[in-house]
């Protein structure tokens, strides 16, 4: 074995003749399967022996490529059984970026016969993605296996190209259901807005139903091995799961895989770490994204040590484990101590307020709704807005005047949306305490979006966890001018609401004149003159 080590195959060949014979010898004699990967320069980088069925190809991230899409290797191996490439063969092609995969099959007398290989195309999503090509013996091998490595590699480079603009990630976007596929569609095309608002250029959406969601791979490996190859074709780097992952399922299918896992409450969470502005947001993200750290700490450590030293002891790696999860538990705890200094004198601010009997309304409503264009709308400010999911995420106050020389304090808070991350829930808690002191909740709905009642749900679903619903709510339906009057109407009539178009302030003088009518009601009751 160690005398394959020194031979050499020329470049433009994907194995020597004489190479081939020796394998084959080598292979009946011991009768198991025997490859060689084998790199550009004809080096043969490894020797694998397998058992009679298959061979395992090891550890390969030394190999990986700066700029290429492919692995800089080829695999060359023996077929006991006179059987053309497996189904193994070809998820090992596509899932390790193989420049190339062979087999060659050997009869009784270990001589070669034979010869399937098989490459990746540069092809769509729709098409099978590989290209199987078989000879009858290696002197039909006729393959200028340069050429042929080096015209694949510049397609699938223009292909990573593609229309991208600078160096954003490319992700591909997958969703694993056991409910209506219908459901989880929908849930996809908001995963979708949420990359996008994280400049990310989704390539692509996929979703599949299962009888049984997978605990290892949440799908089929063949599915997943699909969902490898147009990574590979398209040059996304990504793949964004709409599920929470557990810390062992992100481990499986980054291994399973070579590619960045992350799930729907990781890219929030990134979300809300570019876009806080205040110390406090800072603090609020950090410490959901150390909540959110924990449990994958273990994870983190694949290269420790985890030999111990007898009965009771422990290995370096343990220990070095044990010294991460303490400093991020020190790091939790000053945070939740600052926080709580924010929240004092946030307190503070609110009392002040309630000695001069200054109403308080607070705006809330699903993301995008249109809160921050509503307020700047009532106040003649200028907090930031956009189109993008989360552009608002530090409370902005401002002095709203009404007609009779009254005045109140309008807030306006991050947006809510479905399923959001435990831990952020509870690292915004202390943005979200300020709703506990407000008269009016002022509940900004998207009368144009499809989900409208889905994202009303949710946001009373959360205003419900904050123990608000004894807090009167006042709904403004946003967006009156993207929707049809008659719609609109009856829109009004099952939810109470008014109709507004944030863009247009005279279409808000309804609205304010309900806004005044409900908070000095309340401060009458209250005995606030």
């Amino acid at each position: 074995m160690q005398s394959l080590y020194r031979r050499r195959v020329p470049p433009s060949s994907i194995i020597s003749h004489e190479l081939s014979r020796r394998l084959s010898e080598i292979s009946r004699e011991i009768k198991r399967q025997v490859g060689l990967l084998i790199n550009r320069k004809g080096e043969i980088a490894y020797v694998l022996v397998g058992n009679s069925k298959r061979i395992w190809i090891p550890e390969l991230g030394k190999f990986r490529m700066g700029t290429g899409r492919l692995k800089g290797l080829r695999c060359v191996h023996t077929h006991l059984d006179r059987e053309p490439l497996s189904p193994e063969d070809i998820t090992d092609l596509v899932l390790i970026g193989l420049d190339l995969i062979a087999s060659i099959e050997v009869d009784q007398q270990g001589l070669p016969g034979p010869i399937t290989y098989a490459h990746l195309l540069p092809g769509d999503q729709e098409q099978k993605g590989y290209l199987v090509e078989r000879v009858p013996d290696i002197g039909r091998l006729t393959v200028d296996f340069l050429s042929l490595i080096q015209s694949l590699e510049e397609e699938l480079g223009r292909k990573r190209i593609g229309p991208s603009l600078g160096k954003r990630d490319r992700a591909l976007l997958v969703g694993v259901t056991s409910g209506p596929k219908w459901l989880e569609e929908e849930s996809m095309r908001e995963l979708e807005k949420l990359a996008l608002s994280n400049d990310i250029e989704v390539v692509g959406l996929v979703t599949q139903r299962v009888k049984r969601i997978d605990p290892r791979f949440l799908m089929g490996r063949g599915r997943l091995r699909e969902l490898m190859l147009h990574c590979l074709q398209t040059g996304s780097d990504l793949l964004i799961f709409n599920q929470e992952l557990t810390p062992a399922q992100v481990k499986i299918l980054t291994d399973f895989t070579e590619l960045r896992i992350i799930d729907r409450s990781q890219l929030i969470l990134d979300i809300f770490a570019r876009r806080a502005v205040t110390r406090e947001g800072k603090i609020q993200v950090e410490l959901a994204q150390l909540k959110y750290l924990v449990p994958r700490l273990a994870t983190k450590n694949t290269a420790m040590s985890r030999l111990t030293g007898g009965i009771g002891g422990r290995g370096p790696g343990e220990t070095k484990l044990e010294i991460n999860r303490r400093r991020v538990y020190t790091r939790i705890a000053r945070l939740n101590r600052e926080l709580a200094n924010i929240s004092r004198q946030r307190q503070g601010r609110r009392q002040l307020r309630g000695r001069r009997g200054v109403p308080v309304i607070s705006i809330v409503g699903y993301t995008n709704a249109g809160k921050s264009t509503l307020l700047n709308s009532l106040t003649g400010s200028d907090v930031g807005t956009g189109a993008r999911l989360f552009e608002t995420l530090d409370p902005s106050s401002r002095r709203l005047r009404f007609p009779r020389e009254r005045e109140a304090i309008i807030t306006d808070t991050v947006g809510f949306i479905r399923d959001l991350p435990k831990s952020l829930m509870e690292a915004f808690a202390a943005t979200l305490e300020e709703l506990n002191d407000a008269d009016l909740l002022l509940h900004v709905v998207d009368a144009s979006s499809k989900r409208m009642d889905d994202e009303i749900k949710t946001v009373e679903d959360i205003l419900r966890k904050l123990h608000l619903r004894r807090i009167p709510v006042l709904v403004a339906l946003n967006k009156m001018d993207r929707v049809e009057q008659k719609k609109m109407q009856a829109l009004q009539k099952r939810t109470g609401g008014v109709s507004i178009s944030a863009i247009h302030p005279p279409s808000l003088r309804p609205l304010v004149k309900k806004i005044e009518k409900i908070i000095w009601k309340r401060s009458s009751n209250l005995g606030i003159s």
